[in-house]
């Protein structure tokens, strides 16, 4: 018997504005003192602290979502059929991203950097891909995401699979009559806790996979939280919903704590504290936000169903059209504010333009952009806010 599809739409409106605020995240990288492809003229410090306060949860919550959607998939796949769909819905894209999305930020960089002279068109035929980034020119970049994801759903779908089919096992049950007491739900902080101060010392996060040790085993934890949350069913939701006043006010008092503990100097005792203090921030942040969400925005809407179709296109797109204009302007004396409205409005309108006028009317680029199949005419652009 084919299961009954079950959609949350507060996971649709949360991870919409997650990769919504994931570019405006990337825009203000241009800004910041922090490492990033290309860098304007003129940095800002002040920008760092609205950086650092959304860089705390804002990869975590990604991966968190990304284990929930796992859960529904699940739902009316058999475990053949979820690897191929995850293959077909992040391998493709990847390959397809690192061999034509991703190469002109790179070039973009060795251009502002002075290490390669010529046009793009040079830079495919030359360089493009040779060597592995950072020393070559072959990279992922900001498309790493789907990659760890890919891994991680591979390795866990016997498990989830097990969870799925047995809803009842000792291991859901135990959890269940944990959160009947909400509070209960910060006990999640323990594992993150443990990778963040006994791993992240040891292995800085580089996204490359490769001895990327730290970020493996902290990510796969929350993409694993995801899905066990979900398969808790109500008892879940009734938890979040209790909790996420306590969880709002604790996300705000541990990154003020997290501020003022970045006043002192490094040192053993700051590290063991700041860890329990960054880890608190981040479950806070995800439950206060999706405990919200849940309250709010569980219902369906033309926009939502539009935005949540364009998502993966729209992050495939947003990294390559920033750099692209990031490199047109970063000489310019135009002021912190009109250059954030030029690349951000710039990024936003960008990939607009290329999902809703190109992507979206070529059947054949769907599947590099992990689109799936789908009533092109029920997915146009909104053109009235009334819902049916």
């Amino acid at each position: 018997m084919t299961k009954k599809k079950i959609r949350r739409y507060d996971l649709d409106w949360v991870r919409v504005m997650v990769f919504g605020l994931l570019i405006i995240y990337h825009v203000g990288m241009f800004f910041v003192e922090w490492g990033w492809h290309v860098k304007n003229n003129e940095l800002y410090a002040w920008l760092q602290w609205p950086m650092a306060f959304v860089n705390r949860w804002r990869l975590p919550i990604l991966f968190v979502i990304s284990g929930m959607g796992t859960y529904y998939a699940l739902s009316y796949r058999n475990w053949k059929q979820f690897i191929w769909e995850r293959n077909k819905r992040l391998g493709i894209p990847l390959i397809f991203g690192m061999l034509l999305i991703v190469p002109p930020q790179v070039y973009f960089e060795r251009m502002a950097d002075g290490d390669f002279t010529g046009t793009l068109v040079d830079f495919f035929s030359t360089v493009a891909y040779t060597g592995v980034y950072p020393e070559g020119n072959l990279s992922w970049h900001h498309l790493w995401f789907l990659p760890y994801l890919l891994i991680y759903s591979v390795l866990l779908a016997p498990l989830f699979i097990y969870w799925r089919r047995n809803p009842e096992n000792k291991f859901l049950n135990w959890v269940k009559r944990l959160l009947h007491k909400p509070e209960r739900l910060f006990l999640f902080i323990i594992p993150l806790y443990l990778t963040e101060a006994l791993m992240e010392p040891f292995f800085p996060v580089t996204h490359a996979l490769v001895n990327d040790w730290f970020a493996l085993v902290n990510f796969i934890i929350l993409f694993l939280y995801g899905f066990l949350l979900l398969s808790c069913g109500e008892v879940f939701w009734k938890a979040l919903d209790k909790i996420k006043k306590k969880a709002l006010i604790l996300g705000v008092l541990s990154f003020i704590t997290l501020v003022v503990l970045w006043q002192f100097e490094d040192g053993v005792l700051r590290h063991f504290i700041e860890a329990g203090v960054a880890v608190l921030n981040l479950w806070a942040w995800i439950l206060a936000i999706m405990g919200y969400a849940a309250t709010y925005r569980n219902k369906p809407s033309k926009w939502l169903a539009y935005a949540n179709r364009a998502v993966y296109p729209f992050y495939i797109l947003h990294q390559t059209i920033t750099i692209t204009i990031a490199y047109y302007i970063k000489d310019l004396h135009w002021g912190f504010v009109p250059k954030f409205l030029v690349l951000g409005l710039g990024t936003f309108l960008g990939c607009w333009v290329i999902y809703d006028l190109i992507i979206l009317r070529i059947p054949f680029l769907h599947p590099v952009f992990g689109l799936k199949k789908q009533v092109y005419k029920e997915q146009q652009f909104p053109r009235t806010s009334t819902e049916k």
